[in-house]
């Protein structure tokens, strides 16, 4: 008897994600204005990544539709954040931009690239790849750290806009610390998606190699 198709998009952890993406939309809506109800839904939208996770090792759901929208739900909802911030902080419009390029272009290539090899999600890279991506991705402490302290930034920025005067902490209010602490994280951060960029085009290049190495043979028989 031949298997039931099975329907990914059900998949609990593909379910969570589409609960992401409609949190993701809500704060859209209310970043401009409404803080608190805008940063109660980015956060658990962000948070849900951690659980869409576990739910696809858990139940045994883990698949390459679930890693793209994983993915992309992130960087939109990143780039959500930078559009508003922008808004609120015209001066600084270009490193936004960039931010958000950098961001947006050098994940995309690199989890197509990775998808192109035959891997299962953005987040597996071999030990043989890259000695810096291996610690990014194989140690979660570390990938914790980075991840919370780019958002964190980002977030400071935006709640600094709408409270300004914050308790001080060593002569600095609450959100403008939490800013300059992680702005070196974000910074790095940055860095590490230039250098997702750099990796999945040498990749990429070699796949090309490859197939049109594998055409040529083709074409002489």
């Amino acid at each position: 008897m031949a298997e039931a198709s099975e329907n990914v998009f059900l998949f609990v952890p593909n379910i969570i994600g589409f609960g992401r993406v409609i949190l993701a939309i809500i704060s859209f809506y209310f970043m401009p204005t409404h803080c608190n109800i805008a940063v109660t839904c980015y956060i658990t939208s962000a948070l849900l990544d951690a659980f869409d996770g576990h739910a696809a090792r858990y139940f045994n759901q883990s698949t390459k539709f679930g890693a793209m929208l994983d993915q992309l739900t992130d960087r939109a909802g990143t780039a959500g954040l930078m559009m508003t911030l922008a808004t609120f902080y015209p001066q600084y419009t270009f490193w936004f931009q960039l931010s958000m390029a950098i961001d947006i272009t050098c994940h995309w290539l690199y989890l197509h690239t990775t998808i192109l090899q035959g891997k299962k999600s953005h987040k597996f890279i071999d030990m043989s790849e890259n000695p810096i991506m291996s610690v990014y991705y194989t140690n979660k402490t570390v990938l914790f750290f980075m991840c919370a302290g780019n958002e964190a930034f980002y977030a400071a920025l935006y709640m600094l806009y709408f409270y300004p005067t914050t308790p001080a902490i060593l002569g600095i209010s609450l959100y403008k610390l939490i800013m300059w602490v992680s702005l070196p994280v974000a910074v790095v951060k940055a860095g590490l998606s230039v250098l997702h960029g750099v990796v999945a085009s040498l990749n990429l290049a070699t796949i090309d190699v490859k197939e049109r190495a594998e055409i040529r043979e083709k074409q002489e028989k």
